[in-house]
């Protein structure tokens, strides 16, 4: 995700949940085939999912655990998907939804249970064990609310952020529940294949994570069918007012969808040019598609798998920086997982200094290193000395869950500014030959995994001794 005029970041952490640990390396994965179709009137998304789970665990698995991140909506959540500062992006005033479950088959019991009515908990007929499978379907409903938000009726499309129950990853303690917290990204998911179907009113336009492979017309609906392998999640955008505008890049299709009459040309440059650029870098992009999409939004970006939604509110020169910082999220989220709830620097660090690093290649766009080095060391020491003033001490650790930051600015400060500096520091130390051949090194071994930042900083002391600088920053003793 990028935060709203924060164009410097990046970070990295030492203690997370262990969760890429837990699993083989496969071929074998679970599979959602998803089958959903839009209300616009009621505002819904009623669906089926057909979940197969592969069991790529060491344990034999007696229950299943869904995050229900769509009932972050309702009226009377605990935890909010909004701050009050952000109450703005509810644009037509209070407006609520929430993810209701009809029922699930081919189990023994269901409930909905969760810190937060957040999880949705399968009881197994049996035991699954390793390298078996399993299959449930889950009917559902999604209720959107009237929000400028990653999930939600826009003033223009609307988005569909985490629009169905998603398995939660496994960790040596079990399935790994995750509140919808309204500080970063509040998502940890594994791999799986995608099949999904979606009816929509004729008129609708679909901006979707997934290769199209079906499209059927009959009376007032339109119906299509998507393709994703190997993607830890699937989101799509919707409007009746899309345009497009396409060009190939690195071996995939990228697709721009905006509203409006100003033909995007520049922004779909960025988006090629970062694809290439980033693939050349840090590995093969591992997707055919990628959908780069101008939506209303409340922060600048957010980041799916070969789906990135940019707020349509931004200037261009924003738009391009955030597309590129989103289209860096395919390599450091989509295809490279890490636990963002504790070590949000861990994606969102990487993805932001590696924009650093292409704008750096591409002058013309008007950034440059320089300025992004001054702009984190400047907001970061502001950022310390409020809080210095106001608690007396300001915590610069950087492994923290998200609820434990005070505030967006200082989860901004922590994961992002922080970040870049911590990423230019071990750059400057090992020189960049050493520095990149490590990031690639990382993506290499834990693509389509759950990467933990132990594994992260091994593929730099590796090369060179760089992990005083990682524990100075990460522990809070780096002084700036």
């Amino acid at each position: 995700m990028k935060k709203l005029a924060i164009f410097a970041a990046a970070a990295l952490t030492l203690a997370a949940l262990p969760l890429a640990a837990c699993h083989k390396q496969q071929t074998d994965r679970s599979k959602y085939v998803i089958t959903a179709a839009y209300d616009e009137n009621e505002r819904t998304l009623k669906g089926t999912a057909d979940f197969t789970y592969f069991n790529s665990t060491d344990n034999e698995i007696r229950d299943l655990q869904f995050n229900l991140w769509g009932n972050a909506y309702r009226e009377g959540a605990q935890y909010k998907p909004l701050t009050d500062a952000d109450a703005k992006a509810y644009y037509a005033g209070a407006s609520y939804g929430g993810e209701s479950v009809e029922k699930v088959e081919g189990c023994a019991s269901w409930e909905v249970t969760g810190e937060d009515e957040n999880i949705l908990n399968v009881t197994l007929n049996e035991p699954v064990y390793p390298d078996d499978t399993v299959k449930v379907t889950i009917t559902y409903t999604l209720n959107l609310a009237q929000v400028n938000h990653r999930t939600g009726v826009t003033e223009s499309t609307v988005n569909l952020g985490n629009f169905y129950p998603v398995l939660c990853a496994y960790s040596q303690e079990g399935f790994v529940q995750t509140p919808y917290y309204s500080c970063g990204d509040p998502f940890v998911s594994e791999c799986a294949d995608y099949d999904v179907t979606l009816t929509l009113p004729r008129q609708y336009t679909a901006a979707t994570s997934g290769k199209q492979v079906e499209c059927t017309t009959a009376g007032e609906v339109t119906t299509a069918r998507y393709e994703l392998k190997n993607a830890r999640d699937f989101a799509a955008v919707l409007s009746d007012e899309f345009k497009t505008v396409k060009r190939e890049s690195a071996g995939c299709e990228v697709t721009l969808y905006y509203c409006g009459e100003a033909e995007p040309k520049r922004q779909l440059d960025a988006a090629c040019e970062s694809l290439a650029y980033f693939s050349d870098t840090f590995g093969k992009y591992a997707y055919p598609t990628l959908s780069v999409v101008f939506t209303p939004l409340s922060v600048s970006g957010m980041e799916y798998p070969a789906l990135t939604m940019i707020n349509s509110a931004l200037e261009e020169s924003d738009a391009i920086y955030t597309i590129a910082h989103e289209n860096a999220h395919q390599w450091w989220y989509a295809m490279v997982g890490s636990d963002q709830v504790n070590c949000a620097w861990q994606d969102e660090g990487l993805a932001d200094y590696s924009t650093v690093c292409f704008f750096e290649n591409y002058p013309a766009y008007g950034f440059t290193r320089t300025g992004a080095l001054g702009s984190a060391i400047k907001a970061y020491r502001a950022y310390y000395s409020v809080y210095n003033q106001i608690f007396g001490k300001a915590d610069t650790a950087m492994t923290r869950n998200l609820k434990d930051f005070a505030s967006d600015y200082e989860y901004i400060n922590i994961a992002y500014n922080k970040g870049i500096l911590m990423c230019e520091s071990v750059r400057t130390a090992m020189g960049d030959k050493k520095f990149f051949s490590a990031l690639k090194s990382y993506f290499e071994a834990n693509c389509f995994k759950i990467a933990t930042p132990e594994e992260l900083i091994s593929h730099f002391t590796a090369l060179h001794d760089v992990e005083g600088i990682f524990v100075s920053y990460i522990e809070g003793k780096v002084v700036i």
